[in-house]
């Protein structure tokens, strides 16, 4: 595949597509055009009919079948993504930088309306987690960092590497937590288990961890025996709705995406009924300035369930109803795109063996999936926060911002 997702005609595109385009076609792709109408962006068919635009191109988007063109002007959320997926669309140019010059000139449409508030009962929270985390830690193995961190790393200077971003991250939110040796903490969503050894290792923690990925699961397990914490940290395969037990600190880094915002008001009593009296936690999530429905082909192919909240949606649906205080709001947001193009990179140096393990339109997939993440974070179309709270009554909350 090559680095820019191009590459020949099809025998797909042959088979859909007429050898020339008709005046229809044009209209067409003149609708799809219109909608990033300001983006320096163009836009052709299949027989080399082209729609230029104002000043030098970042890139063009070549549209090989008239399914591709029908499809992306009746629901252009969905069907660029399966578009670009089967290879029915091809984009000549930088993928990342494609994908920040529509995002740019989609800034402040209007969304489409959308009755989609899914709430992710204990059923579907595990099978929506199937589909993305159970894919293999093989898989994950190829385009992650050492510790297999899936989620944003914190950069002190930009020339970190990406192993040393995600050290750094795990010790923020330690410092931010005021983690200290004996502290008793729970954690929902713990990925594959990194976290919770680095709170344990390093900071003499104990640490339950909840988790419904049975993949991640297992191999945490295993990791902490093997680096002899199995002692300390406790990782449990169930659903953060039923933990139980008191805490010193509750930590939540890149779940509450997937909880749905039905479901805020459980998160909510979760974190109540764990917290200790003077108890802290931290909420690390993928969120937006404005309330909108994440992409439809992302929940479809990519994270089934998931939802980016603004903070008020967190603060109204979580946080208020138990009168914690909210003790520092910080925003990753370009830590998240730079631990995006480190995550690009390292993919593309093993699309060979990943189309090995799935298919061509399964890398096709998460490159889009990976270059469209970064594109978003660079072009403030996503935001990632970090919430440190407490109860409103303990005076037991750092001094300075750590």
């Amino acid at each position: 595949m090559a680095p820019n997702g191009g590459g020949g005609r099809s025998s797909l595109a042959l088979a859909l597509s007429p050898r020339e385009s008709t005046a229809f076609d044009r209209w067409a792709l003149t609708l799809v055009r219109n909608g990033v109408a300001s983006a320096r962006l163009r836009f052709a068919l299949w027989d080399g009919f082209e729609l230029p635009c104002d000043g030098p191109p970042v890139g063009t988007l070549i549209l090989k079948t008239r399914r591709a063109l029908l499809n992306w002007v009746w629901d252009p959320d969905l069907n660029f993504g399966e578009a670009y997926m089967s290879g029915e669309v091809e984009v000549d140019g930088d993928l990342v930088a494609v994908l920040e010059e529509a995002y740019r000139a989609l800034r402040g449409a209007r969304a489409r309306p959308s009755w989609w508030r899914a709430a992710n009962d204990l059923a579907r929270a595990k099978a929506n987690v199937h589909v993305h985390y159970d894919l293999g830690n093989a898989f994950y193995r190829l385009w992650l960092d050492r510790e297999m961190l899936y989620t944003c790393a914190y950069f002190p200077t930009a020339e970190c590497t990406l192993e040393e971003a995600q050290v750094a991250k795990m010790d923020l939110v330690c410092r931010k937590l005021g983690l200290k040796a004996g502290d008793r903490v729970v954690e929902a969503g713990c990925g594959w288990g990194a976290l919770a050894l680095h709170m344990a290792r390093e900071y003499g923690a104990t640490v339950r961890a909840f988790n419904v990925s049975h993949e991640q699961i297992a191999f945490a397990r295993e990791r902490a025996a093997r680096e002899g914490l199995a002692g300390r940290v406790e990782f449990v395969e169930d659903d953060y709705r039923n933990i139980s037990g008191t805490f010193d600190i509750f930590v939540s880094v890149g779940m509450l995406e997937h909880v749905g915002l039905p479901d805020y008001a459980t998160f909510g009593d979760v974190i109540d009924r764990a917290l200790a009296p003077d108890g802290r936690a931290l909420l690390h999530f993928i969120g937006r300035n404005q309330p909108k429905p994440l992409n439809a082909w992302i929940r479809k192919r990519i994270f089934p369930g998931a939802y980016p909240p603004t903070l008020a949606e967190v603060f109204l649906g979580v946080i208020e109803p138990h009168g914690f205080s909210v003790l520092d709001v910080e925003n990753l947001r370009l830590h998240y795109a730079l631990t995006l193009k480190h995550w690009l990179e390292r993919f593309d140096r093993s699309t060979h063996e990943i189309a090995t393990m799935f298919d061509a339109p399964f890398v096709r997939a998460w490159r889009l999936y990976l270059a469209g993440s970064q594109a978003s974070f660079t072009t403030g179309a996503m935001q990632l926060f970090q919430v440190v709270l407490a109860r409103g009554e303990t005076n037991r909350v750092p001094w300075t911002r750590p």
